[in-house]
């Protein structure tokens, strides 16, 4: 049920994400990162209907997690990198290249590899406030360096940073969608009491503004390929930090486990170098006119 549930989410979030980078694509510059682009963004009808998608992505991803760990919903969210590249290429008129196709395929093959040699271990419902604080420290850090530093200049490398940016916070707020799940298991009241919607509220606004802002400063294949990759990675991670679940650590595990994060990495870059021939200008004729 949490893989159904998975799936489903991650074609909705491919729909949201088309939708709502063709819709940013063309709000003004000086919006970047300020709560004025998704003010500008809210009359778009095609960024609402991409809303629209997300917020039931959301309810079906919050469902997937009540019965799945993070270590298992957040790297099948990664299919959604195959359904977002035909819905962009719909949108866009741009033909879908055998080399996207196998650079999304590398993606998926090796976060689903690196899933079964894993072998993710549930671990605790709940986790102290004092590991989360760690956790969302360490990320706000992390992810203002990213920001600080990324082009100033609308273009792929600037959308490549805030998605890397996005992607992780994207991952801190599974966790917390997790955590949250978890807190209603009290009933509606304890969940208001505790800290974790409330947390879950403000790091989803952030990655919001994050998202959007990447998806405003280039190409959909600049910013979504590593957003979509990350969150999982990170996601990882973070369920060994907060929650204690547990990857497979024998050697010959690991081993696989390395070369499929290889083999990932390998087809983050082909789908960037792809989407960059794509978009670059034809060069000049040469020869007598």
């Amino acid at each position: 049920m949490a893989a159904v549930l998975a799936l489903a989410s991650a074609f909705l979030y491919a729909l949201k994400s088309v939708l709502q980078q063709k819709a940013a694509a063309t709000a003004p510059q000086k919006h970047s990162l300020r709560p004025g682009l998704l003010v500008h963004l809210a009359s778009r009808p095609l960024w609402l209907a991409g809303t629209a998608a997300d917020g039931l992505a959301f309810v079906l991803h919050f469902l997937a997690l009540r019965v799945g760990s993070l270590v298992l919903v957040q790297p099948l969210l990664v299919t959604s990198l195959l359904f977002a590249l035909p819905l962009g290429t719909a949108f866009s008129g741009m033909a879908l290249t055998r080399t996207h196709w196998l650079g999304a395929s590398a993606v998926v093959v090796g976060l689903v590899v690196f899933l079964l040699a894993a072998s993710p271990e549930e671990g605790d419902a709940y986790t102290s406030g004092a590991r989360w604080l760690v956790v969302g420290i360490g990320t706000a850090i992390l992810v203002g360096a990213i920001v600080g530093l990324a082009p100033k200049q609308p273009g792929a490398a600037r959308a490549a940073a805030l998605a890397v940016a996005a992607g992780l916070s994207y991952a801190v707020i599974a966790g917390l969608l997790k955590a949250t799940s978890e807190a209603l298991e009290g009933g509606l009241g304890a969940a208001l009491t505790s800290w974790e919607p409330y947390a879950l509220a403000v790091s989803g606004a952030l990655g919001l503004l994050l998202g959007q802002s990447a998806f405003q400063a280039g190409p959909l294949g600049a910013s979504l390929p590593l957003l979509i990759a990350l969150d999982p990675v990170a996601s990882i991670a973070l369920g060994a930090l907060a929650f204690g679940e547990e990857l497979a650590t024998a050697p010959v595990a690991v081993v696989v486990e390395v070369a499929a994060l290889a083999v990932v990495v390998a087809g983050i870059f082909t789908l960037a170098r792809s989407e960059a021939s794509m978009l670059a200008p034809a060069p000049p004729p040469t020869g007598p006119s």
